[in-house]
């Protein structure tokens, strides 16, 4: 019949332990309280709560330490035994359990947000525009919360970052500030460092503020001051890039659907480029038709001595890009003196379509339709690829006039 052992109580240890004090020959001294709990006190009168068990498997006695009395008290002792036998049954080795459990601690304290989010960030598969373009919302979330722990940020942390840059107006900025939080959080909890998503808690708490459209040039002599520079040869640059920039305005397409315009979608001899704008690939499936000018029409016959063996018009130069890069339009427009933001290649869309309406007249549907924007007629039909096309290839060749005059005009203001 196993020994039973009686409880200890807190007036016992205490009796105990001054007992010890009073004994003139010092020993060691075990007080049990039974299922392998006990508290040590040695020669020198120090307390200290330990536990001994079998360690599974390999079976073989062991002891861990608690903590010393009173810190860790006799309740608190009671406990972590439950937890340590609790362990055992299910073969886990109390001791190899702290080792563990500390480990991960010591990981967590040097697991910084910022940290975890620079090994994310290597995990990304971005263009390089769209990495330089993300730089400031990470240096935004680093001066916040980089230097703290990830397992140990709150949601109110990452809102009241967010919100000083919502207060500024910066809305995008804010959101984009969340995103890529939760990007990193979903990243460190598959690594074991947190085990909530604190960035997706605060998903709809943000305001979206007022949307930004892209900028755009609508003044005559500025834009036609634009077009004479960008008719000058781009000594210092791609001549490929020179001809994306030249060519753009006259067709006012998506920048990215200019990058990856293809030879075989172009038909020079009839002037006609035709293709399925990515935008509308998986919606629609509607190909776009875009008229060619003369002078456009000249510009391609020029390029294609360049690309004309590869697949895409504005194939890139440099080992590993197939076209030329995003921001590289953005980039020649801000060469000749437009602030960043003032204008972009996006941005000659919404300036052709302010000219086109507000100064050459044309019907407010072919300009849309021409700009790929769905449009319908009285009785709510979408109109097809080839509606008014012949319209349209007259919009498109008296735009090129009007655009040649505007930087023949701003030449002529030039040289005078």
């Amino acid at each position: 019949m196993p020994k039973i052992v009686p409880a200890l109580t807190d007036s016992k240890i205490k009796s105990e332990i001054a007992k010890n004090k009073k004994d003139i020959e010092k020993k060691t001294q075990k007080l049990s309280d039974g299922g392998g709990l006990y508290l040590l006190i040695d020669k020198k009168g120090a307390t200290t709560w330990r536990f001994d068990y079998t360690r599974p498997i390999i079976k073989k006695r062991n002891t861990i330490s608690i903590g010393p009395y009173p810190e860790i008290s006799l309740a608190v002792a009671r406990q972590k035994r439950e937890e340590f036998k609790s362990q055992i049954a299910q073969n886990i080795d109390p001791v190899e359990q702290r080792k563990r459990d500390i480990q991960v601690k010591k990981r967590n304290l040097v697991s910084t947000f910022a940290a975890v989010a620079d090994e994310f960030r290597l995990t990304e598969e971005i263009t390089e525009s769209t990495k330089q373009r993300n730089d400031s919302i990470w240096e935004k979330l680093y001066l916040s919360v980089g230097s703290i722990p990830i397992s140990e940020i709150t949601a109110l942390q990452i809102l009241d970052a967010c919100r000083l840059y919502e207060n500024q107006g910066k809305y995008d900025s804010a959101k984009r500030m969340r995103s890529k939080a939760s990007q990193v959080f979903k990243y460190a909890i598959v690594l074991g460092l947190c085990q909530f998503n604190v960035a997706d808690q605060i998903s709809g708490i943000l305001k979206s503020g007022t949307v930004k459209h892209y900028a755009a040039i609508t003044d005559e002599e500025r834009f036609g001051q634009l077009l004479l520079d960008l008719s000058e040869p781009n000594i210092n640059g791609s001549i490929i890039v020179y001809f994306a920039t030249l060519i753009l305005p006259y067709v006012f397409v998506r920048p990215g659907e200019l990058r990856w315009a293809e030879w075989e979608n172009i038909d020079l001899d009839k002037g006609l480029w035709a293709y399925t704008p990515p935008k509308t690939q998986n919606k629609t499936q509607l190909e776009h038709i875009v008229p060619l000018a003369t002078q456009v029409v000249e510009y391609l016959r020029r390029l294609y001595k360049l690309t004309g063996s590869t697949k895409y018009v504005f194939a890139s130069m440099k080992k590993g890009n197939p076209v030329i890069s995003e921001s590289t339009i953005n980039k020649r427009l801000k060469n000749f003196g437009f602030a960043n933001g003032e204008t972009t290649g996006h941005g000659l869309r919404a300036t052709a379509r302010t000219l086109l309406d507000e100064v050459l007249h044309y019907p407010i549907e072919r300009i849309e339709q021409q700009l790929a924007h769905q449009v319908k007629d009285m009785h709510g039909r979408a109109y097809n690829r080839t509606k008014y096309l012949k319209e349209r290839a007259e919009m498109m060749q008296a735009w090129a006039d009007y655009l040649d005059r505007l930087r023949d005009e701003a030449k002529a203001r030039a040289v005078a």
